[in-house]
């Protein structure tokens, strides 16, 4: 009798059918991914391409100026305020009680002359009374030397007597200090004549100083008295009158900053201008640099004077004064606007003119910093870029003086009306 025999077992040998369709599916979503990859990588080129293509059709229209050729002034600039020369404040050297002003305000006195007077009532009788002092005193003198005369005449017959042997020692003593108390006497009563003179001396120089005289030739610029008031200068002398010895000689008072006055000198030229004629400058010439500083808000100055002739009288103390101060001059020199030595050409450009195929498009080099910025200054050396057939060509110069605007080219491969680049804008 046939018997079927059992089926084998599967084999483990054998791959399982369902795995193999099921790493197939796998193997077919990443070759699908990796084609999506490949087509973005593709359009992000293509698109890179485009953009490039389309872009290198804009141009750089550049804004330049000529190199001139010319003199230039370096100047520095201050402000401050006009003043007298020589400003003088008169006080009153006695108190008392104002009896007339002579002037006011604005008005030319001389020397010596009368501004004001206070009364003189009590000082003249103080000047009367030293006189009859000085009278009893010169009285007692003469009194004085009339008993040293009759003392000495005694004294001289008892020193003869005294050599005869007809008078006592006693007497002759007696005789000797009578001669000498009235040598003192006499002294004495001279010293007390002495004293009375210059008591008198005293009144009559204080009737004097009632007189508020100019002790100056010049102008009134201030009155701070009038008739009747009762001045005090007991504590402290008031100020009664402020004269302008000469208002013809002003000066400009300014305030240089600490950066600049390394740079001005005593005996500088300037010119300065005034708000009341803002069409007129007004030559001047340092005459004093003070060591003294003055600090407001931190910042630091020092006072220079200006001297300047104001025989017009134009110039009013205290206008404000702005000045220019002449520290450095040149004649004749090549010069170029300062926006040059600022200018550097546009990166971008420089990027894409050094780009190489398709990763230079993606990722364009770093510019160097000679490209993209200005040179630093190697003590006087600097870059300008000149235009020339189109195109910028970087030259390399030594600079000097600059008045802020321009500076000179002290060396360099530039001549007059090559065109420097200041600016530049990228247009399609």
């Amino acid at each position: 009798m046939l018997q079927k025999s059992p089926a084998p077992p599967p084999s483990t040998a054998e791959p399982d059918i369902a795995a193999v369709l099921r790493q197939g599916g796998s193997s077919h979503r990443l070759r699908r991914s990796l084609y999506l990859v490949a087509v973005v990588i593709v359009a992000l080129a293509g698109g890179s391409a485009w953009w490039w293509l389309h872009s290198s059709a804009a141009t750089v229209a550049y804004i330049t100026q000529p190199v001139t050729r010319g003199p230039l002034t370096v100047t520095v600039t201050a402000t401050g305020t006009v003043e007298p020369t020589n400003e003088v404040q008169v006080s009153s050297e006695l108190s008392g009680t104002i009896a007339s002003v002579a002037v006011d305000y604005n008005d030319t006195v001389k020397k010596g002359q009368p501004l004001a007077m206070l009364k003189t009532d009590k000082l003249e009788a103080n000047v009367e009374l030293a006189k009859a002092t000085l009278d009893a005193r010169q009285a007692d003198v003469t009194q004085a030397q009339a008993s040293a005369d009759e003392a000495a005449a005694a004294f001289k017959r008892a020193k003869e007597l005294i050599a005869k042997g007809v008078a006592s020692q006693e007497s002759y003593d007696a005789a000797k200090a009578a001669n000498d108390r009235a040598v003192a006497a006499v002294a004495g009563a001279i010293a007390n004549r002495e004293i009375a003179q210059a008591n008198l001396d005293i009144s009559q120089q204080d009737l004097a100083k009632a007189c508020i005289c100019s002790p100056v030739d010049g102008v009134v610029l201030d009155r701070a008295v009038e008739v009747g008031q009762t001045v005090a200068s007991s504590l402290q002398a008031p100020v009664l009158f402020t004269l302008a010895d000469d208002l013809t000689k002003m000066q400009a008072e300014v305030d240089i900053d600490e950066a600049d006055v390394g740079k001005v000198a005593q005996g500088d030229r300037a010119n300065f201008t005034v708000e009341a004629f803002g069409d007129r400058t007004f030559p001047a010439t340092i005459s004093q640099i003070r060591y003294l500083p003055a600090t407001v808000e931190g910042v630091v100055t020092y006072k220079a004077i200006l001297t300047v002739d104001n025989a017009d009288l134009a110039l009013r103390p205290g206008m404000t004064a702005t000045a220019d101060i002449v520290v450095d001059q040149v004649e004749d020199a090549l010069q170029v606007p300062n926006a040059a030595l600022r200018y550097a050409p546009p990166v971008a450009q420089q990027s894409r003119g050094n780009s190489a195929g398709l990763i230079g498009l993606l990722m364009p080099r770093r510019p160097s910093r000679q490209a993209s910025e200005p040179a630093a200054a190697n003590g006087n050396r600097s870059v300008v870029w000149v235009l020339r057939e189109g195109k910028p060509v970087r030259v390399p110069v030594t600079t000097g003086a600059s008045d802020g605007t321009h500076t000179v080219i002290v060396e360099g491969a530039l001549k007059v009306d090559d065109r420097v680049i200041v600016a530049s804008h990228t247009t399609s």
